[in-house]
């Protein structure tokens, strides 16, 4: 059982994603009653599905008349990256009870696997309690913000540069965080390079899913060499 000091520590860290999902989770709800989605279902689907560029996709792709095998493609492609992010834990959740580990590996999105692992990595006393009830606080900020964004509809007209600007923001204040060693400005500098040349040759969604790949890929190697080095 978690404890008031545990909630109270997982409700301090996980503060700035809330505030930040709220900002971006109003307009994809804005975009969801768009294709008849209500307040209930949009917070339902992001319980369930909590994928923000997933849920971002689904709408423009749903309003063009993309075939459903194709949107279910992109999505899962897009979306695929978050089991790397519940494997990355898995030495933390070793011992861990497999419900509490499922729990986490389901609700873990790139804002919350970066404020988990910070955590982790300079907090002796963060465990899997209070990084699952990151999760889930961030999850329900998201989820109500869409249902909000539903509710909403059609009265509140946001420029999709406003929306994009929110998204971005969010992943620029969390990558600026990580960057305290080497290792991980390699990670992120292959990862931005082979995203933009993917991109360039027309791979479309699935660049980001390889250029990830290809900066952890290039930070293992890069922590081989480095410890083969020093030794």
């Amino acid at each position: 059982m978690s404890t008031r000091k545990d909630i109270q520590e997982a409700l301090k860290a996980a503060f700035p994603i809330m505030l930040g999902y709220v900002a971006i989770g109003i307009p994809c709800g804005v975009m969801e009653n768009e294709i008849g989605i209500g307040p209930f279902f949009a917070f339902f689907i992001s319980c369930t599905f909590y994928s923000g560029a997933g849920q971002f996709m689904m709408s423009p792709l749903i309003l063009a008349g993309t075939p459903l095998a194709s949107i279910a493609l992109s999505i899962g492609l897009v979306s695929s990256r978050q089991m790397l992010y519940s494997a990355a834990f898995s030495p933390f959740f070793a011992s861990v009870r497999k419900r509490l580990s499922v729990l986490f590996a389901a609700t873990v999105t790139d804002e919350s696997f970066g404020v988990n692992m910070e955590r982790y990595s300079s907090d002796g006393a963060w465990d899997e309690r209070k990084a699952t009830l990151v999760n889930i606080f961030s999850m329900l900020s998201w989820a109500t913000s869409n249902a909000l964004g539903s509710a909403l509809g059609a009265a509140v007209d946001l420029p999709l540069d406003v929306m994009s600007f929110g998204m971005t923001s969010i992943f620029a204040c969390l990558l600026v965080s990580q960057l305290a060693g080497t290792t991980a400005v390699v990670v992120c500098t292959v990862s931005f390079i082979a995203v933009a040349l993917l991109k360039l040759v027309g791979m479309g969604g699935i660049a980001v899913f390889a250029g990830a790949l290809a900066g952890i890929v290039a930070g293992l190697v890069f922590e081989e060499v480095a410890s083969h080095a020093g030794a």
